[in-house]
């Protein structure tokens, strides 16, 4: 019989405490430890990887870069999020939330994938019969491998034996391990589990899907480690009752990190959306007060994003919201603009949001916020081919941003014809079809936008 010791282990960071506490002393985290029971193995390495190649050491000047094609998965806005494809060996970490389209998008990518390459379906929530009126309500006829197993130390002998170009498994809280005597979907479980699987992706070349749970907060359930293993860590966002998702590549070593691809949920699975600035647009014929277009950039993608503010006489304490935006970065703007505009809102609740569910985390979006709460508390109505951005500073600069002459390029292409910048960002050479106003302070272009709209 192998011994067997109880250890509590932190769900956030997955250290490992011989008694439990209230805090972890490795993250620091309240509240995450949970009891476990290790069984002691006689062997240290699985059975199911003992007959993998061995490493070998290498010399790492002597080491040649070899630039390998990347397997494309037919959908160019997922390529796109990878950085240009998958690469071979690679691990790959997909989570959302439950019904939002995981599971829909990657049989999608497994149906391009199978015409050149062998694919392995592993699911360990669903059955074959649903996984397959899946697919024919997807419109897919090509012969997928699948099998319906939980048990890790299969999966990887059938795996050895079929020896599939990519493997998909749907999720890797439901897989268990021989090594680990808890629960399925314990810390150690999923963290033995992707470590075996990882270990086998690497040795053999194999690409690997692991499809994640999250938590209630929207963070992938289990332990942190397990987002370090993995080579990349795409997020689903969107309501899952909504039409549109929007996939976020928070990790990447392969390309750039928060690209994002566009796809609407349809009838026939997840539909491509090449151009995701017209759905975040209202496209209102008859523009309303407190409403403004910005040039937001999510990594190598310009995106036209509507910036709405609501400003509204408070009954009580003033209240202010924002979805979308920093909610410590409203308090700023708006004492910016008392201080260096002797624009005040003391009184008033404010509410910003974004249009379309999209999140936009850079500063270049202070201005166009301050002049959309200047256009809803003034009731001045900013003409629908308005764009603009910039940082605001806290002594009422406007100071530059990056990738300025991207954004205008966005823009014209988009049909706008004015956009209020930063000075620092003024082109050279005048936009075809496009008037640019630079601004040096916050101030000017505040009494630019009261003097023309």
């Amino acid at each position: 019989m192998a011994k067997t010791k109880v250890e509590f282990v932190c769900r956030e960071c997955g250290a490992s405490h011989h008694q439990w506490a209230g805090q972890c002393l490795d993250c620091k985290e309240w509240n995450t430890l949970e009891e476990i029971v290790i069984s002691q193995a006689t062997s240290s390495k699985p059975e199911s990887l003992k007959d993998l190649p061995a490493s070998k050491v290498q010399n790492l000047t002597e080491i040649k870069a070899q630039n390998k094609d990347r397997l494309s998965t037919g959908l160019s806005e997922l390529d796109r999020t990878l950085g240009g494809g998958l690469v071979d060996g690679s691990v790959v970490l997909i989570g959302g939330d439950p019904g939002i389209g995981k599971s829909t998008l990657i049989l999608q990518a497994l149906a391009k994938l199978n015409s050149d390459n062998t694919t392995l379906y592993v699911s360990g929530e669903e059955s074959a019969e649903q996984v397959s009126e899946r697919a024919i309500r997807l419109g897919i006829k090509e012969d997928i491998l699948f099998i319906g197993e939980t048990h890790l130390e299969k999966i990887i002998k059938l795996s050895k034996d079929i020896k599939p170009k990519v493997i998909v498994i749907d999720s890797i809280q439901t897989m268990v391990t021989d090594l680990s005597a808890s629960a399925p979907g314990s810390v150690t479980q999923v963290r033995d589990c992707a470590a075996q699987l990882t270990q086998y992706a690497k040795q053999t070349n194999t690409i690997l899907l692991m499809i994640g749970h999250v938590t209630k907060g929207g963070a992938l359930a289990g332990p942190r480690i397990l987002e370090h293993m993995v080579d990349a860590v795409l997020y689903f966002e969107g309501d899952a009752g909504g039409r549109y998702r929007i996939i976020r590549a928070v990790k990447n070593r392969f390309g750039a990190v928060n690209e994002i691809s566009v796809f609407a949920m349809g009838e026939k699975g997840l539909q491509q959306v090449s151009n995701p600035s017209s759905i975040f647009l209202s496209n209102q014929e008859n523009p309303s007060s407190g409403s403004m277009v910005m040039v937001t950039r999510e990594a190598t993608r310009p995106l036209l994003v509507e910036i709405q503010a609501l400003v509204d006489q408070s009954n009580g304490t003033p209240k202010r919201v924002s979805v979308g935006l920093d909610q410590n970065r409203l308090a700023l703007q708006l004492a910016i603009l008392h201080k260096h505009s002797g624009i005040a809102t003391f009184d008033q609740d404010v509410f910003i949001n974004v249009v379309g569910g999209i999140k936009v985390s850079e500063t270049a979006s202070d201005l166009v916020v301050m002049l959309s709460i200047v256009s809803s508390l003034r009731d001045k109505v900013i003409p629908s081919k308005w764009i603009a951005f910039g940082e605001v500073g806290l002594t009422g600069e406007v100071r530059p941003v990056y990738n300025a002459q991207e954004r205008l390029s966005e823009a014209q292409k988009q049909g706008f014809e004015l956009a209020i910048i930063p000075k620092g960002n003024e082109p050279k050479k005048s936009i075809k079809g496009m008037q640019v106003i630079p601004v040096g302070y916050l101030y000017q272009a505040i009494q630019y936008l009261l003097e023309n709209s």
